[in-house]
């Protein structure tokens, strides 16, 4: 009925239309109703997906599954086939892939994904009471394509379009160009909980600013109830702009600790730089220090680092010197007796890991991202990587077919 007049929609004959579903390409004839209010549609279009869209909800979980671990979209499409019968060409995964991305993504800032975990699940060890969860935040490189690039494919599509014009037919107009990135790479942000015993994990890989990783922490750490742990500690490499980012999405932190790998990269750094002409001699004195600061803290290292540099000129003090700056910066973040005293973990791994796993469809040879399109991609990935798959296209709003 038209929603002005009330009166009944003309109707406008049946039209043909194909709709790819998990069971092969199914041709349908539908009924067109036509209204001045409303202008023309077919209602059985919104029982059969969403949207009225051609590709089913089936076909998108596939096309999507199988793009998280593909070299391409164009492999992604071949697998596709191969596995399920679903013809759909490299061009068209990617546009399914894209935007059930887009959906997942603002499904996530909406909140209607529910996590797979809160802190009450993550507990220290089987049948004990008290629960731990850790927060790792690091920053990831990712390709992307460039400006120059973008204007050099253009010319390229401009000049093929000149060749195949024919004399007398005008052509359609390009549609206006997007512009690329200022650098070939781009950092997107990894946040990563986990507990104790790497069972739960909720990521997110966002190309947020560093200022804005604040927000997206306290965001996350809410809906996984992250307060609510007995004892909740972060591990984190040592850049700067990571500190404040944890203070501004107060998490309440009982520990905030340095990883202990990046530690360990500084002074072997120095220890290459001093103990030029003997390894032997270095290999002890890194060895000590890395002793000291890990069962004995940061003042007694402070000590002896100090006594180390003292006699030390040129190039060597020099390096020495970069060394102490180093740890004094982050003297709030060495407390590795504290950590092994209370059983909490001193290293970085697990966040360490995420970046290159949740990172390895964007990262794969040859691939170039507009930024939008490498968010989208990830936001799938992120759904698979915190074990919300199954929770997304379960609460899908139309059946899968």
């Amino acid at each position: 009925m038209d929603t002005k007049s009330g009166k009944k929609k003309r109707n406008k004959g049946k039209q043909r239309t194909t709709v790819l579903t998990i069971n092969g390409r199914v041709s349908l004839r539908r009924t067109w109703w036509h209204s001045l209010a409303d202008g023309s549609a077919a209602p059985v279009d919104r029982v059969l997906s969403r949207d009225g869209a051609t590709v089913t909800p089936g076909v998108r979980e596939l096309a999507c599954r199988l793009n998280n671990d593909a070299a391409g979209f164009d492999k992604a499409a071949d697998n596709l086939e191969r596995a399920a019968q679903l013809k759909m060409s490299g061009e068209q995964l990617r546009l399914v892939v894209l935007e059930e991305g887009q959906r997942v993504l603002a499904a996530q800032q909406a909140d209607t994904v529910k996590p797979a975990f809160t802190a009450r699940d993550c507990r220290v060890a089987k049948g004990h009471s008290k629960t731990r969860l850790y927060v790792g935040v690091d920053g990831v490189m990712v390709p992307v394509v460039t400006d120059a690039e973008k204007l050099k494919r253009r010319q390229k599509i401009v000049a093929s379009r000149r060749v195949a014009a024919r004399p007398g037919r005008r052509q359609r107009p390009l549609p206006p160009r997007r512009h690329g990135a200022d650098l070939p790479y781009k950092e997107f942000k990894a946040i990563t909980f986990y507990d104790e015993s790497h069972e739960h994990h909720h990521v997110l890989l966002s190309r947020a600013r560093r200022t804005q990783v604040g927000p997206l922490l306290r965001r996350e750490a809410t809906r996984l109830k992250f307060l609510e742990a007995d004892e909740r500690i972060t591990n984190v490499d040592g850049a700067s702009w990571i500190p404040p980012q944890l203070d501004d999405a107060q998490l309440q932190l009982h520990g905030r600790g340095l990883d202990f790998y990046h530690l360990a990269e500084n002074v072997h750094t120095a220890r290459r730089c001093v103990f030029v002409d003997d390894e032997s001699a270095g290999q002890t004195w890194a060895a000590t220090l890395l002793h000291t600061l890990k069962h004995d803290g940061y003042e007694a290292a402070h000590e002896q680092l100090l006594a180390w540099l003292t006699p030390l000129r040129g190039r060597k003090r020099e390096a020495a010197k970069h060394l102490l700056g180093y740890i004094v910066a982050r003297r709030e973040m060495i407390n590795y007796p504290e950590f092994l005293t209370n059983g909490w973990q001193i290293g970085s791994g697990p966040t360490e890991a995420r970046c290159k796993t949740s990172t390895a469809r964007l990262k794969r040879s040859g691939a170039r991202w507009n930024l939008d399109n490498a968010e989208y991609v990830s936001a799938l990935t992120n759904l698979r990587d915190s074990n919300q798959w199954q929770t997304y296209w379960a609460n899908c709003d139309t059946t899968k077919t």
